[in-house]
């Protein structure tokens, strides 16, 4: 491991404050843009009010005291943001799947955020979530993950009970064999220098290289069914809930 990398880990690690019970511990917040900030995201529901055949989009201004009770709101505690969405709900146009997600922008641009994993910096994801509900057998639940363009690279994802971390062309990582609903997740994701590290709970998993580039962190309730437009039945509903969400990217 290069010393600069592991003091890169070191370094977010101590100043993140991230794990433990701490996680929870979260202001009452008005709305579901009080939870944390959701400066650098953009958000996609899964309906198509504008009439275009795809999802809509929120941006802010509108994104930060944005709500809709059917799939994004407040936590009934007030201290997390609810995602949810059905397998026959809007997709975006380059999606395979419907999703309610935030999208990562550059800072203070609007711009779709595109970064490399060589690039020199840090770049880091914490998350803290639980994932509520799935729709049933055949059906994946996507939560968070590392894309390049629409193409996952990383994603926490849960298959069934079988809580993985998937890996675009390796072998997943089984986080939980016998995932129990609403139980707290707590993931951190660290690249630098071409290598990712990942912390599941505070423990390191493992580190391996990954030398993409057009990368973006993505996080919400994605629904991934491959079955035919009957199986995918209306009442079949994901729902994660997200109580802390953090991205950097620093030298």
């Amino acid at each position: 491991m290069a010393a600069s990398l592991k003091t890169g880990w070191l370094r977010l690690l101590a100043a993140g404050a991230v794990w433990g019970l701490s996680t929870l511990s979260v202001p009452a917040a008005n709305y579901a843009g009080d939870v944390f900030s959701l400066e650098i995201w953009s958000l996609t529901i899964p309906l198509d009010d504008d009439g275009d055949g795809f999802a809509d989009d929120v941006l802010m201004p509108t994104l930060r005291n944005f709500e809709d009770p059917d799939f994004f709101h407040l936590s009934a505690t007030r201290d997390s943001i609810v995602f949810k969405a059905r397998g026959d709900a809007a997709k975006r146009e380059d999606a395979a799947f419907p999703g309610c997600l935030l999208r990562e922008l550059k800072r203070s641009s609007g711009v779709p955020a595109s970064w490399d994993a060589t690039d020199g910096l840090i770049h880091n994801l914490t998350i803290t979530l639980a994932i509520h509900r799935t729709p049933g057998p055949g059906t994946a639940i996507v939560a968070t993950g590392i894309y390049s363009e629409n193409e996952e690279v990383i994603t926490l994802r849960l298959e069934g009970r079988k809580l993985l971390l998937t890996r675009a062309g390796m072998e997943s990582l089984v986080l939980e064999a016998d995932y129990l609903p609403g139980t707290v997740i707590a993931l951190m994701l660290i690249i630098e220098d071409g290598r990712i590290r990942a912390f599941y709970k505070g423990a390191s998993l493992t580190a391996w290289p990954l030398e993409r580039n057009n990368l973006h962190f993505r996080a919400g309730c994605e629904v991934q069914n491959t079955g035919d437009k009957e199986s995918r039945a209306a009442g079949e509903e994901g729902e994660v809930e997200i109580r802390k969400l953090y991205v950097t990217h620093k030298v």
